[in-house]
């Protein structure tokens, strides 16, 4: 099969396709053949080489596909052959064939292309683990998302307004901050010109947001602070500004603030099965209903994947975008 690895540490020039054997599947496990796979922020990491490859994990990229199963291991069923799936998976999704665990499975929403279901497994994870179980997002709340326009920022965004929050949404430029409105913010901040903290307090009478998901760090981590409200919850799901900051322990106990965060990758095979029912219980519907829908940015072919790296790099993506493999 063909595939795509970074054959060192670099830029999107590091991309390689290569050919590689078809993978075999093993216990719990199903061989999908990919249609598409999605392209995210740790996928850049990776190719950097900022953050290892797992144990055991092939150096293959990818962490979100679509595609058909052709062939299942022991312990699952073989009525799955045949099935066409979107699927979270630890790597191997830039390429033709990719192995992924049953339980971390998921049929195709309804309404969906192949293209459309790839964009959707890692975002709808992520923003369903970090934004609703660690954030506890509900009905009333109001909820800060930096990055609205990315693809993690974009599922946010409407996910929290189908949950019933007010949302708030940063963006850099008109574009992106009309993109952010499109999706259904409420306010759209462009963060180049405009201070959040001080529109965050303003749209609350003062009293400031109760949600804020963060993908930068850095000096954001202050700002966002500053901005909660008592009882306040701070996500942060990346760092983009930077992992290592200084952070006042007196703000954080007289509001009483909760600072979380996760990350996806890392987690064991059982919780990712436990996520992936809880996003087909509560997102697979809203998708259903065409309430939440991945904005798709750009799709390029499988070779073309450096191309696809440095839209990202450069940060000139509103939406996903994704890889055609089939």
């Amino acid at each position: 099969m063909k595939a795509v690895v970074a054959s060192h540490p670099g830029g999107p020039e590091v991309l390689t396709l290569v050919e590689r054997p078809l993978p075999q599947p093993g216990a719990g496990e199903v061989l999908v053949r990919v249609e598409a796979a999605g392209v995210n922020r740790p996928d850049i990491m990776q190719r950097r080489g900022a953050i290892p490859v797992p144990a055991g994990v092939t150096d293959v990229l990818g962490l979100e596909i679509s595609g058909e199963i052709v062939a299942v291991g022991p312990g699952v069923a073989p009525s799955m052959v045949g099935t066409s799936v979107a699927a979270l998976v630890s790597g191997g999704g830039y390429a033709e064939y990719c192995l992924a665990q049953a339980g971390h499975c998921l049929p195709l929403p309804a309404g969906l292309d192949h293209v459309a279901s790839a964009a959707l497994p890692e975002a709808a994870f992520t923003v369903w683990h970090n934004l609703f179980e660690r954030g506890g997002v509900a009905p009333g709340d109001t909820v800060l998302i930096h990055g609205g326009a990315s693809g993690i920022g974009s599922l946010a965004i409407q996910l929290a307004r189908a949950a019933g929050a007010t949302v708030l949404a940063t963006a850099g430029g008109p574009e992106k901050t009309h993109f952010v409105r499109e999706l259904g913010a409420d306010v759209a901040i462009d963060y180049r010109s405009e201070d959040f903290v001080e529109i965050g307090r303003s749209m609350t009478g003062g009293r400031g947001v109760d949600v804020v998901l963060d993908i930068v760090g850095g000096s954001y981590i202050k700002r966002n602070l500053a901005v909660l409200a008592p009882g306040g919850r701070h996500v942060s799901i990346a760092f983009m500004e930077g992992a290592v900051v200084e952070v006042d322990l007196t703000a954080i106990m007289m509001k009483g603030l909760t600072l979380t965060s996760s990350t996806m990758r890392p987690k064991s095979i059982d919780e990712k099965s436990r996520l992936a029912r809880a996003v087909e219980r509560h997102v697979w519907p809203l998708v259903a209903k065409g309430k939440v829908a991945p904005p798709i940015f750009r799709t390029y072919p499988l070779h073309e994947a450096a191309q696809a790296h440095r839209l990202l790099d450069e940060n000139a993506n509103m939406g996903k975008i994704v890889l055609r493999c089939g």
